[in-house]
């Protein structure tokens, strides 16, 4: 395939080649709206790719790599980093780590600043809304492991929990403990991110395996104020369920504060189970009940492959995801039986 060029974006935009320039480097002073969103359009018609991004994946190795997670307040993400970061540093090769928010723009941009660095390889938690920039990336070779989220098709080597049985493993256990009205507790769930809609598949499919009612006024997402507002509705309407499962650390911050606030006995009024693990879940009174992910084990994989990558940059036209297997770890907020 013949080079897409900076001359052909102007072309394609009519524009000149010194206001494509003036773009890419976020000169917009006397630039109109309309000029921008065409140069931009005709980026992405083109498939371009800066020339200082293409220069970048040129040069010699730097012994660098870097990580771009979803979101940094997720104890999962700074487990992963901690990890990668062990592995790295046993072969001499320092880490970039970049928090995306859930945002492909920022996600965007934190892997063009990145390559403009020269980094050898990258570890992204990947947002979704960048399939065009993946898919040039990986007709230039770039090395590249996915983790946490399956992005269709799986261009790269993808890493990620087996989401399914760990959301059947929590709310079987609550089954198991007598409880039938169970709800369950998530952030904002979106097609693209794909631990949460695996977990609430996970969770519907396992109230319905056991013949259970699956209610939808108990799936509370969204952001902690939603989550917080929903709870409330749930609480003031009388209809709130005797236990939930929640998908993951954030959504279990929101849960703990509302029982608190309604004085709510965990486990005597609600058993309790979730995803992802950390200190002070065990030593919370009373102490959570998870389900556990290999995160050490997923973040040494995932940086032990990229280097390998990196070395020998041979890929697959597509892959197969690898799924990591969970551990339910029972504590006390599922313990006490019911009379």
């Amino acid at each position: 395939m013949k080079k897409v060029t900076m001359m052909d974006v102007a072309k394609e935009a009519g524009v000149s080649k010194s206001t494509v320039s003036q773009y890419i480097n976020n000169r917009f002073e006397y630039m109109s709206q309309e000029t921008r969103e065409r140069i931009e359009q005709s980026i992405k018609d083109l498939g371009y790719i800066p020339n200082f991004i293409a220069k970048s994946l040129k040069q010699k190795k730097t012994s660098t790599i870097g990580v771009i997670v979803a979101n940094i307040l997720h104890a999962f993400s700074t487990e992963i980093i901690r990890s990668i970061e062990d592995v790295a540093g046993e072969h001499h090769v320092h880490v970039f780590v970049c928090n995306a928010d859930d945002n492909p723009e920022k996600e965007k941009e934190y892997i063009e600043m990145l390559l403009a660095k020269q980094v050898d390889g990258l570890i992204i938690l990947p947002t979704g809304g960048n399939i065009e920039l993946y898919c040039s990336l990986k007709k230039m070779k770039f090395p590249i492991v996915f983790m946490d989220r399956k992005i269709q098709p799986t261009l790269y080597p993808t890493l990620l929990l087996d989401n399914h049985s760990a959301a059947e493993l929590a709310v079987t256990e609550l089954i198991r403990a007598g409880n039938k009205r169970i709800g369950f507790i998530s952030s904002t769930i979106l097609p693209q991110v794909t631990p949460r809609m695996e977990r609430l598949e996970g969770y519907r499919h396992t109230l319905m395996l056991n013949d259970l009612q699956v209610n939808e006024q108990w799936v509370v997402q969204g952001k902690a104020e939603a989550i917080r507002e929903q709870l409330s509705e749930l609480y003031e309407s009388g209809s709130f369920p005797d236990a939930i499962f929640t998908a993951n650390d954030l959504s279990l911050i929101e849960l703990l504060k509302f029982t608190k606030q309604h004085a709510i006995q965990i486990p005597e009024d609600l058993r309790v189970v979730t995803i992802d693990d950390s200190p002070y879940l065990d030593a919370f009174t009373p102490s959570i009940t998870v389900v556990k992910q290999p995160t050490f084990v997923m973040g040494k994989e995932a940086a032990t492959l990229l280097l390998k990558l990196i070395k020998h940059p041979i890929f697959k036209e597509e892959y197969d995801a690898k799924r990591f297997t969970p551990e339910l770890i029972k504590r006390e907020s599922i313990q006490m039986e019911r009379i």
